[in-house]
């Protein structure tokens, strides 16, 4: 399974913002993107001085919406071409189906600290979906879906923490979380006020459609 290795705080810098690739430490003040907010490199805090072409800007929009959603370069560009034989706008279908992703669902659910996390706990079977074992990050989910941790991995103690820091609130209206269970509900489809994070569709439109 292909993956981006590049350092996260590295890529963070890269973007010029909070990304959230490693949970915890994003929320301190020990995270690389508070501390050296500046690309990396040796001349890193000359580039942010240069001008950036239109094109530029496009390019950097994608690529962050690739690293924060954890995909790659071809599923980001099928994910286009779905959304844009849809009738709803594209921007907005996109963002749909990103969110609907399975790993990034377990993620919004609080039952893991990052989507690197979820991602592999998706892959190695620990989560059902209706009672039934999926082990693809990107399988989409539809509203009904109810997802759940497999009993064995509830049970484990590093998980068991996890679950005592979830807070209700943080988790987005169009999911609904059962602590006790470690089970969460699709309740309705996910909109662009419930991503928390600024992510111009519009430029990735762009992007795709030149």
């Amino acid at each position: 399974m292909a993956r981006n290795l590049d350092p996260k705080c590295k890529q963070c810098r890269r973007e010029g913002e909070k990304l959230f690739l490693k949970g915890e430490r994003c929320f301190t003040q020990k995270c690389a993107a508070v501390k050296r907010n500046y690309p990396p490199g040796q001349t890193g805090q000359n580039q942010s001085r240069r001008k950036i072409s239109e094109y530029g800007v496009q390019l950097r929009e994608k690529r962050k919406a690739q690293k924060f959603y954890n995909v790659l370069e071809k599923q980001l560009r099928n994910y286009y071409l779905e959304a844009n034989k849809k009738q709803s706008a594209t921007g907005k279908t996109i963002i749909q189906l990103l969110e609907k992703r399975l790993d990034n669902v377990v993620f919004r659910l609080s039952l893991t600290k990052s989507r690197s996390q979820a991602r592999q706990m998706v892959s190695h079977g620990h989560v059902r979906v209706n009672d039934q074992r999926v082990t693809i990050p990107s399988y989409s989910v539809k509203v009904g879906d109810v997802i759940e941790v497999t009993k064995a991995t509830r049970q484990k103690k590093g998980f068991a923490n996890i679950i005592k820091e979830i807070r209700k609130e943080e988790v987005p209206s169009w999911l609904e979380v059962n602590t006790k269970n470690a089970t969460g509900k699709i309740v309705r489809e996910p909109t662009l006020d419930d991503v928390g994070h600024k992510i111009n569709t519009s430029l990735i439109v762009e992007f795709y459609s030149r």
